[in-house]
Formats: C-alpha cells, structure tokens, sequence
C-alpha cells in the first residue's frame, strides 16, 4: 500500500459558521485539520456532540468547502473543479451512508441501489451494474428481498441496502454517518462487520462518525474531534 499515491489528504483545514442572528459573528468548526487517508484504511471520527464530526465527513465528502486549507485528491487541488464536476466525483469516487436510510419508499430494493447508476449511458452498462447489484444484494444476504418495498425490510435490512446503494459505482471511499445509530445492538454489530468485511473486500477507505465504542473500536485508527482539533488516537489493545 506504501507504494499507491495517497488517496485524500487534508492540509490545514479550517471551517466556522455563522452564528444564528449575529452576521459579524462565526464560531469556528474545524481549525487546522489534517489527515491523511489510503485505500484500504478504516477510520473512526469521534468526539462529543457538537464537536464538527458530521461537518468533517461532509468536507471529506465535498458536499461543504473549507474556508481555508485545500483537499487533496490523488494529489489533486479539489477546489479547482466546479460544483457540477464535483457532483460527478461525488457520484463516482465516494459512497455515502447517513444514519437514516434515505431510501425511496415506492422503489423495491434493487431500485434504490440503481439509482446512483442512472447517469450512466449504454445497455450493456446498464446490465453490468444491474448484475453488480443483485450480487451485492446476495452479498449482504438480501437475495431474497431485492424486489421488497423499504416499508416491508427491517431497520437492519434497510442499512444494508442503502450501504449496496453506496457502494454500486465502485467508489474509492466509504463515508458512513452514524450508520449503526438507528439500529438495536444485534444489528448495530452485524452492520460494523459488514462495513469492515466490504472495507477489505471492495479495497477502499472507510471513515465511519460514531458514538459508539464498540464500532470505532473495531476500526484500524481513531481520531478524535475536541474544540475543532484533530487527535489521532493509539490503537487501543
């Protein structure tokens, strides 16, 4: 892995936000933030409440811009593309899982896992993500509920299709909110082992925000966010 470029790296990143009724005043977010991250990593963001994890995940996305400090994308200054070409890396190179699922209540399963891919021209890649899918699908142990409505999945069922959704296109990283937050403890742990066995399985970055001990717990580095700072944590063990 040593040999591969870096996959993202933050340099100095910095973020505030204005303050509700008081234009003049911002309250810094994220002061000076660094991280550097590969194919292949697991990464755990804690921190209390408040902190800025979501606000860091969301600039790691690209769906915030910094006020100050670049993102670095195999060596590439993100700020040089404009919102649409970002929107297309986003679709691409980066697979997104909140803690609510977001699924499409009238689209079965296996529709809401293509729906990232309708950009996409041609039957025969059409078809070939179709089979990527339904094989994703088998792989989180859904075969038999690909043509089942959200409102007829379980909360556990659901996560799982909406991390095939993120994972359809093949993106370089995984970017998960909380995922295990809306789920009892049975399925919180088999949805950890799962994103981990996909982390090894599909060779892309994992960066999971959580409260949960257990789940950062089970990735390869921590960090942690206290009043906008950055901390890499010892493994723990």
């Amino acid at each position: 892995m040593s040999d591969e470029p870096t996959l993202l790296k933050l340099e100095h990143v910095a973020k505030s936000f204005r303050s509700p009724g008081a234009e003049q005043h911002s309250v810094p977010v994220l002061r000076e933030v660094d991280l550097v991250l590969q194919r292949g990593d697991s990464l755990a963001i804690v921190g209390p409440s408040g902190s800025g994890k979501s606000t860091l995940l969301n600039l790691i996305g690209t769906l915030e811009s910094p006020d100050s400090g670049r993102l670095l994308w195999l060596g590439e200054d993100l700020a040089v593309r404009n919102e649409s070409a970002l929107a297309q890396f986003r679709n691409r190179e980066i697979g997104f899982v909140f803690q609510h699922h977001h699924l499409l209540p009238q689209c079965s399963a296996l529709e809401n896992v293509l729906l990232p891919t309708l950009a996409m021209k041609g039957s025969q890649v059409q078809g070939d993500v179709r089979a990527r899918a339904q094989q994703l699908l088998q792989r989180v142990g859904l075969q038999e509920r690909m043509d089942h409505l959200p409102a007829q999945l379980s909360g556990g069922e659901r996560q799982r299709v909406a991390v095939v959704r993120a994972l359809i296109n093949q993106p370089a990283m995984l970017l998960a909110d909380e995922p295990t937050g809306s789920l009892d403890a049975a399925s919180a742990a088999a949805l950890g082992e799962l994103l981990l066995e996909l982390n090894s399985e599909e060779n892309l970055a994992l960066v999971v925000v959580t409260h949960s001990t257990e789940l950062a717990g089970r990735m390869r580095r921590q960090v942690e966010l206290q009043a906008g700072r950055l901390a890499e944590l010892s493994p723990q063990g």
